[in-house]
């Protein structure tokens, strides 16, 4: 028998499908239901590869390509080789596709409407907050933290990103050529172990542990897309990290950072890690900090 948190997840389930009208074939009074309203939406005026519309919407690939089909017989939608790389496939809106989905628009906005129109100001403030915190503990809920080796085309994507960003936030500039960070081979089992944070097959994250045998291990290039910040994917990764550490029997971790890193640096000392003496020669960094970790 399910439990009352089951319950309550399915009862929230069975409200929020029905007052959106996803059990309809003519969802808002189209005449399509929702899946195909939602790749209409989710294409947009530019169009995007079908790989990635799957992996925006979790779709199989048989799914997908059904709801292209019957949007492209329709008329609404055009599917072809990218003109860059004719192996990707890439779908974009007609004039047609385009017409529908600004009607979409409208009347979804119409729904929304709908929903706070009964309520007074202080009962919708509190229904738009409960839907923040909804959609920010399921968007968490739904990442996934995977092992990655440091050359993996998702790896090099998180470090170029993590690069770019310690590039324009320092004054003086970030080199990764001239960094002592970590080589591949230092992040990779057993010296060390890379983490990605994947939402919907995407790569929004990444961490990585360094390993000094007999010494406490490092943590290194932890860093979250400014798309998912505000989850909690930092502190998820860090702690996994971690863990990482404490099996591999160090009994510390420590790390570098820098001073514009103040997001970062925040939550490091959240996290109990304490400001200690340089102990290493990055010459990037200009802090560093330690905590000891239980067995």
């Amino acid at each position: 028998m399910a439990d009352a948190a089951t319950e309550q997840v399915r009862s929230f389930n069975r409200a929020v499908t029905q007052r959106v009208g996803a059990l309809s074939d003519s969802f808002l009074a189209q005449d399509r239901p929702l899946a195909e309203a939602r790749v209409l939406w989710e294409l947009g005026p530019d169009g995007c590869e079908v790989r990635t519309l799957r992996n925006r919407l979790g779709l199989d690939s048989g799914h997908a390509s059904r709801l292209l089909r019957a949007l492209e017989a329709a008329g609404l939608v055009r599917v072809a080789p990218s003109r860059a790389d004719r192996r990707i496939r890439v779908a974009e809106l007609t004039a047609a596709g385009l017409a529908e989905r600004a009607v979409l628009d409208e009347r979804s906005d119409e729904l929304a409407g709908s929903m706070l129109a009964p309520l007074d100001a202080a009962q919708r403030e509190r229904l738009l907050e409960a839907m923040r915190t909804v959609e920010r503990l399921l968007t968490f809920g739904a990442v996934e933290l995977r092992r990655v080796g440091p050359t993996h085309p998702d790896a090099r994507q998180c470090f170029r990103a993590y690069f770019d960003e310690l590039d324009r936030r320092s004054e003086t500039g970030f080199d990764p050529v001239v960094s002592s960070l970590a080589e591949p081979d230092e992040l990779t089992p057993p010296r060390g172990c890379l983490l990605i944070a994947y939402l919907r097959a995407e790569p929004m994250g990444c961490g990585a542990v360094k390993h000094h045998p007999g010494e406490p291990s490092e943590i290194k290039r932890l860093w979250v897309s400014p798309s998912a910040r505000g989850l909690g994917l930092g502190r998820r990764l860090l702690a996994e990290l971690e863990a990482l550490v404490a099996d591999s029997g160090a009994r510390a971790a420590r790390l570098d950072t820098h001073g514009a890193l103040v997001e970062a640096i925040s939550l490091y000392r959240s996290a109990g890690y304490r400001e200690i003496p340089a102990f290493n020669d990055e010459p990037f960094a200009d802090r560093w900090f330690e905590k000891r970790l239980a067995r």
